[in-house]
């Protein structure tokens, strides 16, 4: 289920009401998702980090992001890195780590 209001116009800003994030509209479509933590970024790494996991229609329902053509082409660089792999082979005698 699509919600009609998913488009914000250019200089206001919503709250998705199940992640919280605000997307502020921007002129040109480019809207601009301000994270919690972090530097702003765009609706594709919105939905690569968040909304391509909502399931029920509940929850896809209250989504500002399941317009795909307000969200644009989402990147390899949009999704969380892996976390880097961790060296502990110089570690000897069992001491705890921390």
């Amino acid at each position: 289920m699509e919600r009609a209001m998913a488009a914000i116009p250019p200089g206001s800003r919503r709250r998705c009401s199940l992640c919280q994030v605000e997307i502020q509209g921007m002129t040109g479509g480019a809207d601009l998702v301000h994270f919690s933590q972090g530097a702003p970024g765009t609706r594709a790494k919105l939905w690569a980090r968040v909304c391509q996991y909502l399931r029920s229609p509940e929850q896809t329902g209250q989504c500002l992001n399941q317009d795909p053509t307000l969200r644009g082409e989402v990147q390899s660089s949009d999704y969380y890195a892996e976390a880097p792999q961790v060296d502990l082979s110089g570690l000897v005698g069992g001491d705890p780590v921390g």
